[in-house]
């Protein structure tokens, strides 16, 4: 039996304008698990994602990261523990270079210099963006960003991938390369997205979120040919949706 990488139990989120953001939200995780968690706009999704490393902490419910409890003594951490990458990764980018927002997270942990070093050379190779360590960020395409921004994550090494909407503004030719490098990638993965042929190809199990309630949960082949379930929640799929993208 593998070990829970997330237990959340009776999580529920109140918008600082009093709108209901989750409700009651009981969900496990396990260690190496790809979950894909799909909802329409304004579901909650993002919301769930932010509880998951103490961006957004509620004092409702319970958010348990590989055993511990989010809190002010476990928070360090546990943000280690997860690596949040944004939609936007303008919003996760601030540093003059390329090789210093990677380096960014292993500086602030107080590794040595070399480390530091190794560890930043070695998240670019992974991402296929080795090379770029002098490049200035706002001057990369929008997929480019986004590999930076997962090296960024993987620099710190951690345990689990929390990835929010990873192929939007992406044509096609950088979305499959960058399904290609998430696959490619061992730890647990929680992928929020609308992109519903990303999540087949990349999610063993998909969670459907709307109006702050999970609605379904079950095996992806399961949940994406339903297609009343996922007209119901805003989900309608295109033709494509439900068909095997194993081609890819």
């Amino acid at each position: 039996m593998r070990e829970k990488a997330i237990s959340i139990a009776n999580l529920s989120y109140t918008y600082p304008d009093g709108t209901p953001g989750l409700q009651g939200i009981c969900v496990d995780i396990l260690r190496g698990e790809s979950v894909g968690v799909i909802g329409p706009n304004g579901a909650g999704k993002t919301t769930l994602l932010l509880h998951l490393n103490g961006i957004f902490v509620s004092k409702n419910g319970n958010v348990e990261i590989l055993g511990k409890k989010i809190g002010k003594e476990s928070i360090k951490g546990i943000r280690r523990d997860v690596g949040l990458i944004f939609q936007d990764p303008d919003d996760q980018l601030f540093m003059p270079t390329v090789f210093d927002d990677v380096a960014f997270g292993p500086i602030n942990m107080g590794l040595p210099r070399e480390e530091v070093i190794r560890r930043a050379t070695q998240a670019l190779r992974w991402v296929g963006m080795d090379g770029y360590e002098k490049r200035l960020p706002h001057h990369l395409s929008v997929g480019e960003k986004k590999r930076i921004a997962i090296a960024a994550v993987l620099s710190l090494n951690p345990e689990i991938l929390v990835i929010d909407e990873p192929t939007s503004n992406l044509d096609p030719r950088a979305k499959w390369g960058f399904i290609e490098l998430l696959r490619g990638l061992t730890m647990t993965r929680i992928i929020a997205s609308h992109d519903l042929e990303m999540v087949q190809a990349l999610c063993e199990r998909v969670i459907i979120l709307d109006k702050g309630q999970i609605v379904a949960d079950g095996p992806t082949e399961r949940i994406l040919v339903d297609v009343e379930l996922l007209q119901a929640h805003g989900l309608a799929p295109d033709n494509q949706a439900g068909q095997s993208h194993k081609q890819h």
